[in-house]
């Protein structure tokens, strides 16, 4: 019988699941179960308590370098966001922040940068 992995992953979602379970509850009160499994970074499914979304507690490799693959879409994707016409200066400050911290995020769960 194999053991059981020991390594903590990244959800492939990047919590995106928690993120809206907590939305939903503090606007309507309701608040769903939390998935008992999570698919990985690394393609994985595991138990949805053996993800994290601190790169510290990370120790899956082929997670965290997907983990840095996303957060720098992210990034990219909001400083496209950022530049769209008629966007007032408030909303592209906050672009401009968003997109500096998913960089940051990005760099942390680096491989290379433990």
């Amino acid at each position: 019988m194999d053991s059981p992995d020991p390594h903590i992953h990244v959800d492939a979602g990047l919590h995106a699941d928690v993120r809206k379970r907590s939305m939903l509850a503090s606007t309507f009160g309701l608040a769903a179960d939390l998935p008992s499994h999570a698919t990985t970074g690394c393609q994985l499914r595991v138990p949805y308590a053996m993800t994290s979304t601190a790169p510290t507690k990370v120790t899956c490799l082929a997670c965290r370098d997907y983990a840095h693959r996303r957060y720098l879409e992210l990034a990219e994707f909001v400083s496209k966001v950022d530049v769209t016409p008629g966007m007032g200066f408030e909303l592209v400050g906050q672009a401009v922040r968003a997109a500096e911290q998913y960089r940051e995020l990005a760099r942390q769960f680096r491989s290379d940068a433990q």
